[in-house]
């Protein structure tokens, strides 16, 4: 290695194949004891394990840490446009949940991407209209360090340690086995969107492991003036986008996904923190290094607006050409069919929240239920968490979630779950929709089961309700057949009638139960919560 400048260069040619690390000495907080990874690693040769002895100092750590294989890029794609457009479906995927039980993947193929390329999943997801899946974090992850002494594994992945190495658990053929099923994907005209997480890494706080940028470059975390380490991610670390290296790491693995993979774009975890320096800047310098670099300029993104710093919540805010988890549409649309929601709040967000979107065309992206949280299902079946199997005392969890019951904990009603669908498939801009939540699936309250690697987060695709998947599929043909009721461009030839089918006026808005929603054509939605219904309606035939 050889120091130029503010880099170390290594001019030596590694075979491919090669296993490696490095160590950095120097004065503290360098330690040489600690085998760090290559923050440009592209493949692991073992995933990461949570150890005591990766956060102490002097203890050597050879045996604990994974190597970077010297893995060749593969030969780069055609250039593409992205397969998803704004105002599309997005299916939200934890990857490893998705097929761990489903009886007709192999057994060997449950739980990888490759999975999500099989036949019959492919076929699921054509039945549904799914125009993009958002891949919940595939990137190498390390646990929690709480974690291990509860026996429990981080599911969700959103606990990364670099930014561009698969994690071998859900990717055993790296990105070989990420572009095939990306290629699958796209052959039956599916995008792949990759959750990725921009915000912390899993070195944590000044107690947690060193792994790799602790122990090479620790500029690379955010710190108050007085030298403490800012929290604005709630892990105990933020990545600092005032600092350039942080920029071009996180503009290179962008690029990375795209050239050898194919995938549409990205979604971004706590967004809000790749705008910090430290308070929040509409005019951040990566959203303009994104939008001028030829791989990403066409790509989706999609933020999410919030993080818990100072100022952290910025739904509407971000860049003209991204998209934006709209919160407001989840918690407006679950206030309304609960019972004290407002008629016009739901309309509002039924027609792209025009309140928080300026601009020509909706950036929204609508849900009413996502990995984080309750379930669909659950939003319906309980009035408050049930995360006790998390270890906690139940105190982990958004602790007042807009959720209900039948009158009893776990009761909930199937008509709840037909209109929370109809009225998210009706809204104008893009939707989401949470694998499985089309059928119903259930993690019997447990709203953060972000360590419950096991039957409560995986699918069950035996025991799934049938009859409300088969809903979910007529309410994806009919907006795929009146394609103009989720068009992000439209904003003012929106048609309001009462419930009685005369128009709507002001004073009709503050005591309405419901309304219908329609173009000129005649598509739309009625929404009617005296009798928990939610109808789509289909164009007058001439």
């Amino acid at each position: 290695m050889i120091h130029t400048g503010d880099d170390w260069v290594c001019e030596t040619v590694a075979p491919a194949g090669t296993r490696y690390g490095f160590r950095a000495a120097g004065a503290p907080p360098f330690d040489a004891s600690k085998l760090l990874v290559d923050p440009g690693a592209t493949h692991l040769d073992r995933p990461f394990a949570y150890d005591p002895r990766l956060a102490t100092f002097g203890c050597d750590t050879a045996s604990l840490v994974p190597k970077a294989v010297v893995t060749p890029p593969l030969p780069p794609l055609a250039r593409r446009a992205p397969v998803f457009r704004p105002g599309g479906l997005i299916y939200e995927v934890n990857v490893r949940g998705l097929t761990m039980l489903h009886p007709d993947i192999p057994a060997a193929l449950r739980g990888t991407v490759a999975a999500i390329g099989h036949p019959v999943i492919l076929e699921h997801l054509q039945r549904l209209g799914v125009d993009a899946v958002e891949l919940m974090p595939i990137v190498a992850w390390i646990d929690e360090r709480h974690l291990p002494s509860l026996g429990m594994h981080n599911a969700w992945g959103y606990n990364p340690v670099v930014p561009m190495a698969l994690d071998p658990r859900l990717c055993p053929g790296g990105m070989a086995e990420l572009r095939a099923t990306v290629a699958a994907l796209r052959e039956v005209g599916i995008g792949t969107i990759l959750d990725l997480v921009f915000n912390h890494t899993g070195e944590s706080d000044l107690q947690g492991p060193t792994l790799s940028f602790r122990g090479l470059d620790d500029a690379v975390y955010a710190r108050a003036p007085d030298g403490t380490l800012i929290n604005d991610a709630g892990t105990g670390n933020t990545l600092d986008f005032g600092y350039a290296p942080v920029r071009e790491m996180t503009l290179a693995a962008l690029r990375h996904f795209v050239t050898q993979a194919g995938v549409d774009g990205f979604r971004f975890d706590l967004a809000t923190v790749m705008a910090r320096s430290p308070g929040f800047d509409r005019d951040a310098p990566i959203f303009a290094a994104i939008a001028a670099d030829p791989v990403l300029a066409d790509r989706i993104m999609i933020a999410e607006p919030w993080d818990i710093g100072p100022g952290g919540y910025q739904l509407g805010q971000f860049p003209a050409n991204w998209l934006e988890w709209n919160d407001r549409f989840r918690d407006d649309v679950r206030c309304f069919w609960r019972g004290d929601g407002a008629a016009g709040a739901l309309a509002t967000r039924l027609s792209g929240s025009t309140d928080l979107f300026g601009g020509a065309r909706t950036r929204s992206v609508n849900f009413v239920a996502a990995h984080d949280g309750f379930t669909l299902a659950d939003t319906v079946a309980y009035a408050g968490r049930h995360n006790h199997a998390n270890g906690e005392q139940n105190r982990d969890g958004h602790g007042d979630e807009v959720s209900w019951n039948a009158g009893e904990e776990g009761q909930g009603r199937a008509e709840d779950r037909r209109a929370l669908l109809a009225t998210l498939f009706a809204a104008r801009g893009t939707i989401m929709l949470t694998a499985g939540d089309e059928f119903g699936r259930t993690q019997a309250g447990n709203n953060n089961a972000y360590a419950q690697d096991n039957a409560t987060s995986w699918l069950d695709w035996a025991g799934r309700d049938r009859a409300l998947e088969a809903c979910v599929a007529g309410l994806a043909a009919w907006r795929r057949a009146n394609r103009a009721i989720g068009d992000p461009g439209i904003r003012h030839d929106l048609i309001w009638l009462r419930l009685d089918g005369e128009p709507m006026t002001a004073e009709d808005w503050g005591a309405a139960d419901g309304f219908a929603m329609m173009l000129p054509g005649g598509s739309g939605v009625r929404v009617d919560r005296r009798t928990r219904t939610a109808e789509i309606l289909s164009p007058r035939q001439p």
